[in-house]
């Protein structure tokens, strides 16, 4: 039987023994993740490896949004986006601590799109999906004082949210953990064979050492890739060609103070997302370019920077250049290559594909997908496996995931100046828009700063990075700054040094 909140603590021991599992899954992104977490709350045994760290690429490299997906309306989308608005009110009820309502400002460019079709589609938007938590769409006309352009004098606002991508993954993982599952970061699986009517999966640890398990059923959610696995790791051909499309991101410094979000509309048709991002900054992206080559080596290339940059310069009054980037990433999205020749116009709906010949073990794999849907999709990945699964039902819907089982995020402040009062606010508002209630583990029993050891920079403390390598899989400097957190941003290079320096001291067992 679940608990309220599973997950919420506690670890509990994974049903391997000499056992199979039921099921193990390829990929530590958030289809992975959600997959093995859906499975193991109805009772599965799971194991998840991933060959680098959870979150390592595309599922940290997104545009840290939860939504329906305004733009896929022109390519009539209207399942995707149908199920996606349905899932923003779902995820923000299970991840109140990492996922936020935010209002996006559209200004009305004329010769681009009619005001009436930018009515007819946020009306679509309002109502094609439930909404019962975010208000809906209107119109605005804009005044010559604000960081638009004085040529911009209409626009309309509507609602989505905003979404710490990396650490949705990782909550997933300790929810998974906590109901049996067992999670493998720098695990690759080198090949998988059937025999028996099971899996044989060979998995190799990165000191090189290889095990053999079992399972009943393979789940190819390796993102890009996918398509790599069934062909090397399955020795078999993908039944569907996966198309690669890198999407990159620039940081700049703040463009205005308002807390809501621009989407802009550009002579191509696209459209870029301006967001407010770490309180000092603002998050530019994202474009459509097509990849080739190894997805772990992706970055934006010097054209995407200059197209983002030409895109804010084109509406905003300040003007940026490229010495005011202050970060950029880029992120390749594993989409179900349907030809088209726009990349922005291929799908971003999901597939799942189960190969099962004769009835074997099966081998379900996932191509696409987008961060809002990961929780549907896990559900429909297991619906797939029923035949060979004897599992629960669904469940994830009315669980929060570790640390949301809270009412409101000033609440929680509230309640933890309270108790700890030596903290600064900023430290605690951190605390919660990262942790939720489970900051609590690592701050018990402190009575003073010093108490929770040495501070890196930016409030990060020994305890919370002792927290992180114990309990979320954090092994290098770049697990903390850029997944576990985004404190990259606002460490300094020696800060950063430093905390490489603890981590490797820490991992020899002589911190």
């Amino acid at each position: 039987m679940l608990e309220a909140h599973p997950g919420e603590t506690g670890e509990a021991t994974p049903k391997n023994g000499e056992a199979p599992f039921d099921l193990v899954v390829i990929g530590g992104g958030i289809n992975g993740v959600g997959i093995a977490n859906d499975a193991a709350g109805r009772g599965l045994s799971v194991l998840l490896c991933d060959q680098h760290d959870l979150a390592a690429h595309t599922s940290s490299a997104s545009s840290k949004l939860i939504h329906g997906g305004l733009r896929y309306l022109e390519h009539f989308e209207f399942r995707l986006v149908h199920e996606a608005l349905g899932e923003r009110e779902v995820l923000l009820r299970k991840a109140p601590h990492i996922i936020w309502p935010l209002r996006f400002v559209l200004p009305h460019r004329r010769h681009l799109r009619p005001r009436w079709m930018l009515r007819a589609g946020l009306f679509l938007y309002d109502h094609l999906g439930a909404r019962t938590t975010l208000p809906g769409s209107n119109a605005l006309r804009l005044d010559t004082q604000g960081p638009l352009q004085s040529r911009f004098t209409h626009a309309f606002e509507y609602s989505d949210c905003w979404a710490d991508d990396a650490r949705l993954v990782v909550l997933n993982a300790v929810q998974a953990r906590a109901l049996g599952a067992d999670i493998r970061t720098r695990t690759r699986c080198v090949s998988a064979r059937r025999e028996h009517g099971l899996w044989q999966v060979r998995l190799q640890i990165a000191g090189g050492e290889i095990e053999t398990v079992q399972a009943r059923a393979l789940v190819n959610a390796s993102g890009p890739w996918a398509a790599d696995v069934i062909e090397q790791v399955v020795a078999d051909r993908s039944p569907h060609g996966v198309r690669l499309v890198q999407g990159s991101h620039i940081v700049v410094p703040q463009l205005y103070a308002d807390p809501h979000a621009y989407i802009l509309q550009n002579e191509d048709q696209r459209i870029v997302f301006v967001i407010p991002y770490e309180q000092h900054f603002s998050l530019v992206g994202t474009t459509d370019l097509d990849f080739q080559g190894d997805p772990a080596d992706s970055s934006p290339t010097p054209a995407e920077e200059r197209y983002l940059l030409d895109v804010v310069n084109a509406h905003f009054k300040r003007q940026l250049t490229l010495q005011d980037i202050h970060h950029r990433y880029a992120g390749v999205r594993p989409l179900l290559d349907d030809e088209d020749d726009n990349p922005s116009a291929v799908t971003r709906d999901y597939t799942l594909a189960v190969d099962a010949p004769g009835n074997e073990a099966p081998l379900l794999s996932v191509f696409g997908g987008k961060l809002t849907t990961y929780r549907r999709l896990a559900e429909a990945a297991l619906e797939k496996l029923e035949p060979w699964m004897d599992g629960g039902p669904p469940w994830t819907a009315s669980h929060a995931l570790p640390g949301g089982n809270f009412k409101t995020q000033a609440q929680l402040r509230e309640e933890l100046m309270a108790q700890f009062d030596w903290l600064s606010p900023l430290q605690i508002a951190r605390y919660v828009c990262s942790y939720g209630t489970l900051c609590r583990q690592f701050l018990d029993g402190a009575r003073k700063p010093e108490d929770l050891g040495e501070d890196f920079g930016n409030g990060l403390t020994e305890r919370e990075v002792d927290y992180l390598c114990e309990r979320e899989w954090a092994v290098t400097r770049d697990d903390i700054l850029w997944r576990r957190s985004k404190l990259g941003l606002h460490l300094s290079a020696a800060q950063q040094s430093r905390l490489a320096d603890y981590l490797q001291a820490r991992a020899s067992g002589t911190a």
